[in-house]
């Protein structure tokens, strides 16, 4: 684990981070928000025992928690944290919920990993019910008026870069990692030229991804070898193509593109056609393409597919926000305040 912050980090922590991120697959996030919620829990833990300042909570250092701490906590203890959380540091229900998730997984992994219990003190601790939030989006209009205002040094890349994002519903990290080789041009039943993209999803799970016609005839711009304009990407034979620089999105550097500079082109798209003030994220280009996707007929069992969803119901979301357009629709007649005569 190369991040600092795990540094001075109990040791069964460090074990239950390496165990979901190399074991389990989790992602540099997920664990991440793991240790955050682990390192809020047992700060609150050294409150209640009077080893911690409240009014220096951030400054709590954790990492004289013992062995015999951690197998101390029982579920009341959780549950006051959680009514602490609330109440003192307004966390919101999906704030909670994801505490409560990270204090479960992390007794359980002590529970089955470690044998530090028979039964886990976290089994019945109740999770907080998060709201089924409708995930933001743009709207069609919308969406054709990111990919037409696209005006940035990098024109080519980035309209491809948002084109992936808008067609195939990819997460970012999906994007990032996309190497020349996870793109292949093969023929259907029919005989017909089609593009296939191999993608590295949560969990290093592998999905295939079809590329419609927008995305190879941007794809086919970008990589185009073009010697009068050396921004653009090439995709010649002509260097040494290693792990780094096999990469499809590449930096001003000929390196792979960053997360943080994806996240800065698509907040630049957003801003040039007056939508920077949506709330719209790269993670909502994302639900973007899934509910669109969806608007225009295609099955929920296919687009769990093709969003690389690991249970049906992640994927449910985008049929309540068709239900909630449809109410809206209703709603927004012209007939809909009409009442009936009195007798």
């Amino acid at each position: 684990m190369k991040n600092k912050i795990y540094d001075n980090t109990p040791q069964l922590i460090k074990d239950f981070i390496y165990y979901e991120q190399i074991v389990k697959g989790r992602s540099e996030l997920t664990v991440k928000n793991y240790f955050v919620d682990l390192r809020t829990f047992f700060r609150f833990y050294k409150i209640q025992n009077g080893q911690g300042n409240p009014d220096e909570f951030s400054k709590i250092d954790i990492s004289d928690i013992t062995e015999k701490d951690i197998c101390s906590v029982d579920l009341q203890m959780a549950q006051q944290f959680l009514i602490f959380i609330k109440e003192e540091k307004n966390n919101e229900q999906k704030a909670r919920y994801r505490k409560a998730v990270s204090l479960r997984q992390f007794y359980k992994f002590l529970t089955n990993n470690k044998h530090l219990f028979e039964v886990s003190p976290m089994a019945n601790l109740e999770l907080p019910s998060p709201k089924p939030a409708l995930p933001k989006h743009l709207t069609l209009e919308q969406a054709l008026e990111m990919l037409s205002s696209i005006n940035t040094p990098n024109q080519k890349r980035d309209y491809c870069i948002v084109t992936f994002f808008l067609n195939c519903g990819m997460r970012l990290s999906e994007l990032v990692g996309i190497n020349l080789k996870d793109i292949c041009k093969t023929t259907d039943y029919d005989g017909n030229e089609i593009y296939n993209l191999r993608v590295i999803g949560k969990g290093n799970k592998e999905r295939i991804v079809y590329l419609n016609d927008a995305c190879v005839n941007a794809f086919n711009d970008y990589v185009a070898p073009d010697e009068t304009d050396p921004e653009i990407r090439r995709a010649s034979g002509n260097r040494e193509m290693t792990a780094q620089t096999d990469a499809l999105f590449l930096s001003s550097r000929n390196k792979r593109i960053s997360n943080r500079r994806v996240e800065q082109i698509v907040e630049e798209c957003l801003k040039s056609c007056g939508l920077d003030n949506m709330g719209i994220s790269v993670h909502k280009l994302r639900h973007t393409a899934a509910t669109l996707m969806y608007q225009n007929g295609v099955d929920v069992r296919v687009l769990k597919e093709v969003l690389g969803h690991e249970n049906l119901n992640t994927t449910q979301i985008y049929t309540h926000v068709s239900n909630a357009q449809m109410e809206k629709a209703v709603k927004n007649n012209p007939l809909s305040n009409v009442k009936p005569k009195n007798k």
